[in-house]
């Protein structure tokens, strides 16, 4: 394969002396010109842009008089034209180069600002498909790519957030950019053309239902670099897709330092998990350590919820991560203040909660505006070795299932309403997972075992150590529903649940020796339900 090479050393410092604008967000874009007009620079500009820059009385220039073409097609075109990419991609220090710009009347440009039309915005705020496609730009990627391309001596700036870097520059250095700053501003720039062309290509996949696209690209914008990743000697950052789902990611900081990489992916779980119980139902509380539940309850109250939350496994929720279905209160605020608690998200807080909470102020606070709906579709990913695994969200309800009663006693009413709870709550438990819930408030939690008789057998000692706790006579896992999040391979898993008291079970169902479970259930007048759906959490 033919590589195209053009050695010429870049120069270090380059004068800006044509500039040409033209941006949808206009933050900060006069200030700019007018500090570039004040420098003598020529300004280019299109459409609003120009209109805006010359409202101000500033000298500019519109694109269709350097082009000799008017803008036409409701402003599609106007800058794809060899009189700009020219002026962009032209290496100056490339003798044919300049007779090319020479012969065809071809201007260097310098300086190109460019943002792009808010197709991420569109696509979030649920844009109709013609909308959204007229929010594709076209003619600023091809622009910024081009400037990137030619770095060595064109800047490109996309953000505003760069303009005060850009004016500093100039002013130090007689109106020139240095190198090393052209390349930071190319490498960005490509990045954002990346992360806007993975919003579209995705967009289109979702809209035409492509489950399994030929490429596939996650784009996303930095939200804030981190002190470290999982452990102290690995950096990290975190990067938001712009999907509009509540969580982490949109919540506001009301109080306490930043959150940490562990922070982020624990209370991500908390708020998914706490959101599967609707609020306007009944409050709910999920606490989570390392990413797995250690008590999640429903009560009357929010405070009544955490407390029975609380109640499940008061050793792990120590540092742990607190999610609210309803808007954090006073009560509920005084009551988990006196435990030791790194995070506490909720949809929204009262002034009253927030003034009691500042009492602890490295506790962290988010307010996250609302809830995620746990039957929303979308998709997530996970890295792997030269490569990425994405699959679609894990939008299954167990109340849109077909339970089917597989023993010869039926649950009652009460134990199917618990085992409900319990396989929504197992559903954000590490694999394998085995939860035992009683009257809306889980007994006992074992996650992340290699054999899921050992995480019956964990979630029932935790049962036990939490009754010594409270001083109850027996733990709270006699009379209990069990849930296991996929099937039970033997009935050795199910000789524990019942060891520990549980009267009621549901799975998934589909083992080879179902019927083995089934007949041990029964032995023991155990009622039995299988959903047909697993929920793997790997």
């Amino acid at each position: 394969m033919a590589v195209i090479s053009k050695k010429i050393p870049a120069p270090d410092k380059v004068e800006i002396k044509t500039a040409l604008l033209s941006v949808f967000d206009k933050t900060g874009i006069i200030d700019l010109a007018r500090a570039l007009s004040a420098r003598g620079v020529r300004l280019l500009s299109t459409g609003g842009t120009y209109k805006a820059i010359a409202a101000e009385g500033l000298a500019v220039t519109d694109v269709s008089e350097v082009t000799q073409f008017p803008e036409i097609m409701d402003g599609r075109v106007k800058t794809l034209h060899p009189k700009v990419h020219g002026g962009l991609l032209a290496i100056r220090d490339d003798a044919e180069h300049r007779e090319a710009m020479k012969a065809h009347g071809i201007d260097a440009i310098d300086l190109l600002v460019v943002n792009l039309y808010p197709f991420e915005d569109v696509r979030a705020a649920g844009g109709d498909y013609p909308t959204t496609v007229e929010n594709i730009d076209i003619g600023g990627p091809a622009m910024i790519r081009a400037s990137a391309k030619n770095h060595a001596y064109v800047t490109v700036i996309t953000d505003p957030a760069d303009y005060a870097e850009l004016a500093e520059q100039l002013s130090a250095d007689a109106g020139k950019t240095a190198y090393a700053f052209r390349q930071r501003m190319a490498a960005k720039a490509y990045a954002r053309t990346a992360a806007y062309d993975a919003a579209i290509s995705n967009w289109f996949a979702e809209a035409l239902s492509i489950d399994t696209p030929r490429h596939r690209t996650i784009g996303g914008v930095l939200k804030e670099e981190m002190r470290y990743g999982e452990n102290p000697h690995q950096k990290a950052a975190f990067y938001v897709t712009g999907e509009k789902r509540p969580g982490v990611s949109t919540a506001v900081l009301l109080q306490g330092k930043q959150l940490s990489y562990n922070n982020i992916n624990d209370t991500d779980a908390a708020y998914e998990l706490v959101a599967e119980f609707l609020p306007e139902k009944s409050p709910a509380c999920a606490i989570i350590k390392h990413a797995n539940p250690c008590g999640v309850a429903t009560g009357s109250t929010l405070l009544e919820a955490y407390k029975r939350a609380l109640a499940c496994d008061s050793v792990s929720a120590f540092g742990g991560i607190i999610a609210l279905n309803q808007t954090l209160d006073a009560a509920t605020a005084e009551e988990i203040i006196q435990l030791f608690t790194e995070v506490i998200i909720a949809p929204d807080v009262t002034e009253e909660a927030k003034a009691i909470v500042a009492r602890k102020p490295n506790l962290r606070l988010l307010s996250a505006g609302g809830l995620p709906d746990a039957r929303a579709a979308g998709i997530t990913a996970k890295t792997v070795s030269g490569g990425l695994l994405v699959q679609s969200r894990d939008n299954g309800m167990v109340e849109d299932l077909e339970l089917k009663v597989v023993t010869k006693r039926a649950p009652t009413a009460r134990e199917l309403e618990d085992m409900k709870f319990a396989f929504k709550v197992g559903k954000h438990v590490k694999s394998n997972a085995v939860v035992y819930a009683k009257d809306g408030q889980t007994a006992g939690i074992g996650a992340g075992q290699m054999s899921r008789v050992d995480s019956a057998r964990i979630a029932a000692l935790k049962a036990e150590e939490a009754a010594k706790a409270l001083g109850l006579a027996v733990p709270m896992t006699h009379g209990s529903a069990v849930a296991s999040e996929a099937f039970l391979p033997f009935a050795d898993g199910l000789l524990s649940m019942i060891a520990a008291g549980a009267t009621a079970v549901i799975q998934p169902g589909g083992s080879m020796r179902d019927q083995e479970v089934i007949d041990a259930a029964n032995e023991h007048n155990v009622a039995m339900v299988f959903t047909g759906m697993r929920h793997f959490r790997h």
